[in-house]
């Protein structure tokens, strides 16, 4: 007999002489309920909270109940890359790093073209200071949009903290000028050069803080520690490109000239034609008090580069001194072109006017250097403040 007439109702109505009927009859109940089951299943799945709800719930900031959600919809479908990359965002943004490496790698597993997991498993790995595994993920990132800064800025600082300065130069330089004005860019860039013996890039990046920043605790630590690096550099090989003129231009940033002037020599005995060797060499000797022979030494500098302010400026000075009016005014109005901020040179175009009985002229020098003074008070406080200086009348 069908194992469904064993069931005790199906017993009963066959005494009952009705068992063909009620047989299936009680197949049409049984079908009936299966259908009721199934149909409150798909009812219940179907009121599952999804990814709307979880984007509600973070958009309240109710991350911890977002993340429930994702992961109650990765587990109903765990092949759903977009779920997991959430699941990974909400879990970082809750600082649950280890726990969001594990949902991105799966949605990278899943679809590993899907929009920012790369970078954002990268920035995981960046915050627990794991910097090696971050850079696998940032480069993938950086391949696939190399315009994204960020993703360039995380993977220089990466490559720098496990000592691959070579690599970290590239990327940070590129993320130095697409943020020219960060100054803590700029330190970890030197100190990135300086530990790749890369001396040309260091002292770039000095003089940029040393002007910026001139009396911050990082340009004095850069300029011992690149003074020690340089030192080392040049006890080891005098020759190397570069080594003497960086140790020549620190001391002269620290006005030390007599060992500015010796560093400057010393580079222009393995490279004669070193134009800025040269144009430091002659400001050295001009403020030794050698105007002669710093006459020489930059005009052999100017043969070699007309770009050079220094040169220009010095030239200006020197020809104003020996009153030789036209050629001082056609040096300073050069380094005026080179650098129209810079004070001293309109400094020294007010003092030759006046030298040249041009009143008015010199006036409007010397108010211009006023007024960059006063810019450059004004951009001190905002650093110090945070914020932007109110307009002055």
């Amino acid at each position: 007999m069908n194992s469904l007439f064993q069931r005790p109702i199906a017993r009963s109505l066959v005494s009952q002489g009705r068992s063909d009927f009620c047989g299936a009859d009680t197949v049409a109940s049984f079908l009936r309920i299966i259908a009721v089951v199934l149909a409150f299943s798909a009812y219940a799945f179907a009121q599952a909270p999804g990814p709307s709800e979880a984007q509600a719930l973070e958009r309240n900031g109710k991350l911890a109940e977002a993340a429930t959600v994702w992961r109650n919809v990765t587990q109903r479908d765990p092949r759903n890359a977009a779920a997991w990359a959430s699941l990974g965002l909400v879990l970082s943004r809750l600082q649950q790093y280890p726990e969001a490496d594990v949902a991105y790698r799966k949605a990278i597993a899943l679809d590993p073209k899907l929009p920012a997991v790369q970078l954002n498993l990268g920035l995981a790995e960046f915050k627990q200071g794991k910097l090696q595994a971050a850079i696998e993920p940032l480069r993938a990132a950086l391949a696939a949009d190399p315009q994204n800064m960020q993703a360039c800025t995380l993977l220089g600082l990466s490559y720098y903290g496990v000592g691959r300065f070579k690599e970290a130069n590239e990327q940070l330089a590129a993320a130095v000028k697409s943020d020219p004005g960060n100054a803590e860019l700029h330190g970890v860039l030197a100190q990135s050069c300086l530990s790749a013996k890369n001396y040309s890039c260091a002292l770039d990046e000095f003089t940029w803080i040393s002007r910026q920043h001139a009396d911050s605790a990082a340009a004095h630590m850069l300029t011992g520690e690149a003074l020690a690096g340089l030192g080392i550099a040049a006890k080891a090989d005098p020759h190397a490109p570069n080594v003497q003129f960086g140790l020549g231009y620190l001391y002269w940033k620290m006005r030390q000239y007599d060992e500015a002037a010796r560093a400057f020599e010393a580079e222009l005995v393995g490279d004669p034609a070193n134009s800025q060797a040269l144009a430091y060499f002659g400001d050295v000797e001009m403020k030794r008090n050698e105007p002669e022979k710093a006459l020489s030494v930059l005009q052999k500098s100017l043969q070699l580069r007309d770009d050079l302010q220094i040169v220009h400026l010095d030239l200006g000075v020197i020809f104003t001194e020996q009153k030789h009016y036209q050629e001082a005014l056609a040096a300073l109005l050069r380094a005026q072109k080179l650098d129209p901020a810079q004070p001293e040179v309109h400094y020294r175009l007010g003092r030759l006017y006046q030298a040249m009985g041009n009143v008015d002229a010199a006036k409007e020098e010397f108010a211009r250097v006023q007024q960059l003074h006063q810019k450059e008070e004004d951009s001190v406080a905002d650093r110090m403040s945070g914020q932007k200086s109110s307009p002055r009348p």
